[in-house]
């Protein structure tokens, strides 16, 4: 693997720096700054060069310089994106700096992961980082570890796993076994943390990766040109090395799919963030390995979206409150007095959570509720009180809950119910 002249360094001769993360749908999302704009961008193992979605307009604040004009294609069903690349530019990642920063800036204002996460996301950074450090990842108490790799030294573990890694187009690959049918397959896959996913298959006859008989067509997600469908099933195990995972969650992605992200031709898939944040890790490019430890999402279940309903932030809503004074506040009237309360009002802008998807045969489906729908409540809880993610949270509870959800749809509100049922007959 070859390492490009642009390099982050950590400044002050420090030995590591350690920056705080969100982890929002098993995502990694860091604080980044760059040209002195502070910005939050995903960390992803799978991509090579950092990318700035500039669809807000932050080619003037951000002063993106030396720009020329490219293509950039990503999974998806759609065309590939014209980007500017830019270079010289000064990033930062806490401590760690960068002076002659490659990067590409996206202008399409299709592509926007903060309506998907909830939270605001300017970019996408990875190869950048992680050829530069050894970078330490605790998914238990959400922080990284940029370690210089002069000062790096490894600790005996005897509860960790250290797995040889492989190097693609400068994206990282780890050989892992899967159990699917009652055979254990050897398979090759890329270390994706930036899918949301669990595990990714493509389906080959010949080696006996398929869905089986138990599977549902779904929307996987967004990738950079598109929506990217599939089938989604459950593997009864995942092995990395010692360390088993069961009854895994599992995409089939599309062929189209398959045909765009296979370049590698031994890939066999991906293992992404649903897997990786059961472990605390560290990262070593440089030493082409990557070292395991179970944290305390080891042992959770993979559950699946019960209710059909995918939901994103979509634009805002005008939300109006009572707010009540007491008068007692403004007057020298005794405490005991009984208080004179006059009621106002105020209106607040909140975020309005659109179903974007809605999986056919679902039991939202069924019940009625159409892409489209603004989701005003949940189970009586008004949406706007909660971030996204909280939201998203109540399609995932146990099978057979009754869910209700009041939507807004082309100004007329309108109450439906459903219980969760498990996609998988």
């Amino acid at each position: 693997m070859g390492i490009s002249q642009t390099r982050f360094v950590l400044q002050n001769d420090k030995k590591f720096e350690k920056v705080p993360f969100k982890l929002i749908n098993n995502l990694i999302i860091i604080p980044v700054e760059i040209n002195d704009v502070s910005l939050s961008f995903i960390l992803d193992t799978g991509v090579s060069k950092p990318i700035v979605f500039s669809f807000l307009h932050e080619q003037d604040t951000l002063q993106i310089y030396n720009s020329e004009a490219f293509f950039l294609r990503g999974l998806g069903e759609g065309e590939s994106y014209e980007a500017s690349k830019s270079t010289n530019n000064i990033f930062k990642v806490g401590n760690a700096i960068s002076l002659n920063q490659d990067m590409y800036a996206i202008h399409d204002a299709n592509l926007n992961f903060t309506s998907q996460l909830g939270v605001p996301v300017h970019g996408i950074i990875g190869f950048d980082l992680f050829k530069d450090f050894i970078v330490e990842i605790n998914y238990s108490s959400k922080h990284l570890k940029l370690h210089d790799p002069k000062y790096y030294k490894y600790k005996n573990c005897k509860k960790c796993e250290t797995i040889n890694l492989e190097f693609y187009n400068n994206k990282p690959y780890l050989n892992a076994e899967v159990s699917v049918n009652d055979t254990k397959i050897p398979v090759k896959l890329l270390i994706d943390s930036g899918g949301s996913d669990a595990l990714w298959l493509f389906e080959d006859d010949d080696l006996g990766l398929y869905e089986g008989e138990r599977y549902f067509d779904d929307f996987l997600g967004k990738g950079l040109s598109g929506s990217v469908y599939g089938k989604r099933a459950k593997i009864h195990k995942l092995h990395l090395k010692s360390f088993t995972l069961k009854a895994v969650n599992v995409a089939y992605p599309d062929s189209l799919t398959v045909a765009i992200a296979k370049r590698f031709k031994d890939r066999n898939g991906s293992v992404s963030g649903q897997v990786l944040k059961r472990f605390n890790m560290v990262v070593d490019y440089r030493g082409a390995r990557l070292t395991l430890k179970k944290n305390k999402f080891f042992k959770d279940d993979f559950n699946y979206n019960k209710s059909g309903i995918e939901i994103e932030h979509r634009g805002e809503l005008m939300i109006k409150e009572d707010v009540t004074y007491s008068l007692n506040a403004l007057s020298n009237r005794d405490v005991n007095d009984e208080a004179r309360l006059t009621p106002t009002y105020k209106y607040l802008i909140k975020p309005a959570f659109v179903i974007v998807e809605l999986r056919a045969g679902s039991p939202a489906a069924e019940a009625g509720l159409l892409k489209g729908d603004v989701v005003l409540q949940v189970n009586k809880k008004d949406t706007y009180k909660f971030k996204l993610q909280e939201v998203v949270r109540l399609f995932y509870e146990k099978e057979g809950d009754e869910v209700t959800v009041l939507v807004d749809r082309n100004g007329s509100v309108r109450e439906y119910r459903f219980r969760l049922r498990s996609p998988l007959k």
